[in-house]
């Protein structure tokens, strides 16, 4: 059984359908990307695995059971146990640490815990500057906080969109290495970016345009 299966999935505003019966699988612990142009569709698909929307119509099912017709406040605690949501913008709190920041998320899951968010840091390389304000952290290291942040709940998914949109080419490449060591120990990563530098060091790719899955591409020199 799949970890995550969309099935005929469409999300209609109006007389706009942003996504139009698109259909795919996620095994467990494979790394995807998923690409296209701006108004392809992205956005919005990533809205719906992140249960942060729900198709207007399909199912969207994760570990078998179907998500879709799930209440807000479900979809919030599923988002919250299942979920590692990365963003571009970092979404940080600019009065807390970076280990505070990390150890607000642990905080909507049960009990914050000082050294699993330390550890969280550790993994991205950034144990040296837990105690440092977002101000005092470069993009990159901001964005490291962004993933120790989705790690700390142990998610069954990490889910990034453009995660190297505001970065340079030094730092793109470091939370590159970090995505590869996360899927090395098994992270089952969906990645929503326009770069095809990110996009190929995936083990595969699918491609959106106007809302439709146009293509599947397979890395067939995948290494991680």
């Amino acid at each position: 059984m799949s970890l995550l299966e969309l099935k005929n999935i469409s999300k209609i505003y109006g007389d706009l359908k942003a996504l139009d019966d698109v259909s795919f699988k996620v095994e467990k612990g494979e790394w995807l990307a998923i690409m296209g142009p701006s108004g392809s569709g992205k956005s919005t698909m990533m809205n719906i695995i992140g249960c942060m929307d729900k198709p207007s119509l399909g199912q969207v099912l994760l570990d078998g059971v179907d998500i879709s017709k799930e209440s807000s406040k479900s979809l919030t605690n599923i988002r919250r146990d299942k979920i590692g949501l990365i963003f571009q913008q970092f979404h940080l709190v600019n009065y807390l640490t970076a280990v505070e920041n990390v150890m607000v998320s642990q905080y909507y899951h049960s009990m914050p815990d000082e050294k699993e968010a330390m550890e969280a840091l550790a993994r991205v390389g950034l144990a040296e500057r837990a105690k440092h304000l977002p101000s005092q952290l470069s993009g990159g290291e901001q964005q490291r906080v962004c993933i120790a942040r989705a790690l700390i709940n142990y998610p069954e998914i990490v889910l990034a969109d453009e995660p190297t949109g505001n970065l340079d080419e030094a730092n793109e490449n470091m939370v590159i290495d970090i995505f590869k060591k996360l899927h090395r120990d098994g992270t089952t990563l969906i990645v929503v970016t326009h770069d095809p530098e990110v996009a190929e060091v995936a083990q595969r790719t699918i491609v959106l345009e106007h809302g439709r899955l146009a293509k599947e591409i397979v890395n067939e020199n995948f290494k991680d």
